[in-house]
């Protein structure tokens, strides 16, 4: 969640330059972001979502970690740690956000980023999971890879199955424990959730973010779909195909149908059956005459007026 209050701190309002508010922004918002503010991006990346150029992100970041302390950034590992993170997310705690916070913890490979925000973190239950991974000494040492690469590929297939049950698990403990979001959630389909949750899941929408995963189930009981599962997938189908996997692209997908009253996957395909149609009716209509659609006897001059 990004708080209004975030456009009444003085650092934000009166210290960043326009485009250090950009790149802060995006730091914090991007699709890449993780519970425990800690995650791995390159630089290459940011430039390119962003539409700056290498040497502009470069000299911003340097900016924002040197001069205004808000980030740092380690370039062997590339993970980047949000300083303040935990004053914006760690307000609820809970076996599910534990769990998740452990998990990511575990995948960081500069423990000295896990200290550096330690001192904001507030609640102690997290805080100590911090302290077990962290490294207050300051010391950076490369992982040891010596193990054989199959090894480690199935190591770490082993681990991601483990994380998304795990995720999966506590979205599921996430939407029963919190009924104060959009529509009440109680009611809804296990079988549809878990439908919607491992397409999301298994076509890189982001295995992590459950916050998107727990607003898109929203729209299961707050929706004017007649079967809103079979519409959610099907919005969901269309992001892929665009190659748009991100929350805000379904949503408006979903929005959009609501406005046009289609509430239906078959009046949403006839209306897209309809409109394309339409269109081809319009390519047609402004095609010129060949000779073979002239009538025989008929002379075309193309410089003749009309009478």
């Amino acid at each position: 969640m990004f708080n209004t209050d975030f456009w009444m701190t003085p650092i934000v309002g009166e210290e960043l330059s326009a485009y250090e508010r950009y790149l802060y922004i995006y730091l914090l918002t991007n699709y890449h972001t993780t519970q425990i503010g800690i995650y791995r991006i390159l630089k290459k990346q940011i430039a390119v979502e962003m539409g700056l150029s290498l040497d502009h992100v470069e000299s911003l970041m340097e900016s924002l970690e040197q001069q205004h302390n808000l980030i740092r950034y380690n370039p062997e590992t590339r993970e980047v740690v949000i300083t303040h993170w935990a004053d914006r997310i760690h307000s609820r705690g809970g076996k599910p956000v534990m769990d998740c916070i452990h998990s990511e913890l575990r995948k960081v490979e500069d423990p000295t980023l896990i200290s550096y925000v330690l001192d904001s973190i507030k609640r102690p239950e997290i805080r100590s999971l911090y302290e077990k991974f962290g490294d207050r000494n300051g010391h950076y040492e490369a992982r040891d890879d010596t193990f054989a690469p199959d090894v480690t590929i199935r190591r770490q297939k082993k681990e991601e199955e483990k994380e998304k049950k795990q995720q999966q698990k506590a979205l599921k403990t996430n939407i029963e424990s919190n009924p104060n979001t959009r529509g009440q959630m109680h009611n809804q389909n296990p079988n549809d959730v878990k439908e919607i949750v491992e397409f999301w899941d298994n076509n890189g929408f982001g295995l992590s973010n459950i916050n998107a995963k727990h607003q898109l189930l929203a729209w299961l009981d707050d929706s004017t779909f007649s079967k809103p599962k079979d519409v959610i997938l099907k919005a969901l189908i269309i992001a892929c195909s665009n190659n748009k996997r991100k929350l805000n692209y379904v949503v408006g997908i979903l929005k959009n149908w609501e406005n046009e009253s289609l509430l239906t996957v078959e009046e949403i395909e006839d209306y897209q059956k309809s409109k394309k149609q339409d269109q081809n009716t319009r390519n047609t209509t402004h095609s010129f005459p060949t000779g073979r659609d002239i009538p025989r006897g008929f002379d075309l001059d193309l410089t003749a007026g009309e009478e």
